[in-house]
């Protein structure tokens, strides 16, 4: 029984994992998520949330907001993506792309984007995040990590039933801290780099991104949680790694 179980543990990581590799960094992705089934859940999500947001009806930044974006997504090349922009009434200071090119800007984060190339370095990370499927990568880690969690517990029931609350107790919190934060952060952090990639391509300055970034350490005030309980990377550790990001492209 015990070495089923640890057999078919085995072969689903190996199941999905393979050819698939983010773009730019090359690094391999283990991936359940077809782009097909991907794309869907991206248009109906990006419907569900137009039919609820107020969209701006400030039209020379509509533009800028269309024009940046369709300059980087001219570079992007990615003719399967039917790319939409919006921009979204809300004091939020965020922006994001969901699967198929649907960009989403909130006018709160036009304070911190003082111009176009720090406008662009927003949106070039979002919409690396689309290229590299990191959405339907996360969607992955939790379908294998669920699984994984359920064979270990139909292997402690047979062998050792008494220890099952405590292995879910220290599964949940082990891979949360251990697998699935560090997880996001690596996933910011290639987000970066591809999105100066796509900067650079798109003749946007690169540099912007070093101000951008300061400008949003100085928004926050020192308010981040501790790195190693956040999805996102510390300030200073994403302006570090963008830094070295462009002297290496220059």
């Amino acid at each position: 029984m015990k070495k089923i179980l640890l057999t078919l543990m085995v072969a689903i990581f190996f199941v999905g994992c393979g050819s698939t590799q983010a773009p730019i960094t090359n690094r391999s992705q283990l991936m359940l998520v077809s782009p097909d089934k991907e794309i869907a859940l991206g248009e109906k999500t990006y419907r569900d949330f137009l039919s609820k947001a107020k969209l701006s009806q400030n039209q020379n930044q509509i533009n800028r907001v269309k024009r940046i974006g369709q300059r980087i997504a001219k570079v992007a090349n990615r003719p399967n993506f039917k790319w939409e922009f919006n921009l979204v009434e809300s004091k939020q200071i965020n922006a994001f792309c969901l699967p198929g090119g649907k960009v989403i800007v909130y006018t709160g984060i036009m304070k911190i984007a003082q111009n176009d190339d720090q406008l662009a370095t927003v949106m070039s990370h979002e919409i690396a995040h689309a290229l590299a499927r990191h959405g339907a990568e996360r969607m992955s880690m939790n379908m294998a990590s669920n699984t994984v969690r359920q064979l270990g517990n139909i292997l402690l029931r047979v062998t050792a039933p008494a220890y099952t609350n405590a292995f879910n107790l220290a599964y949940g919190y082990g891979s949360k801290l251990g697998i699935m934060l560090p997880y996001s952060r690596s996933h910011e952090h290639e987000a970066d780099e591809i999105g100066i990639h796509l900067m650079k391509k798109a003749g946007y300055k690169m540099g912007e991104a070093i101000k951008f970034w300061q400008n949003m350490k100085k928004m926050k005030q020192g308010a981040n949680p501790p790195e190693f309980l956040s999805t996102h990377p510390s300030d200073d550790n994403r302006i570090d790694r963008i830094s070295k990001i462009i002297k290496q492209l220059r």
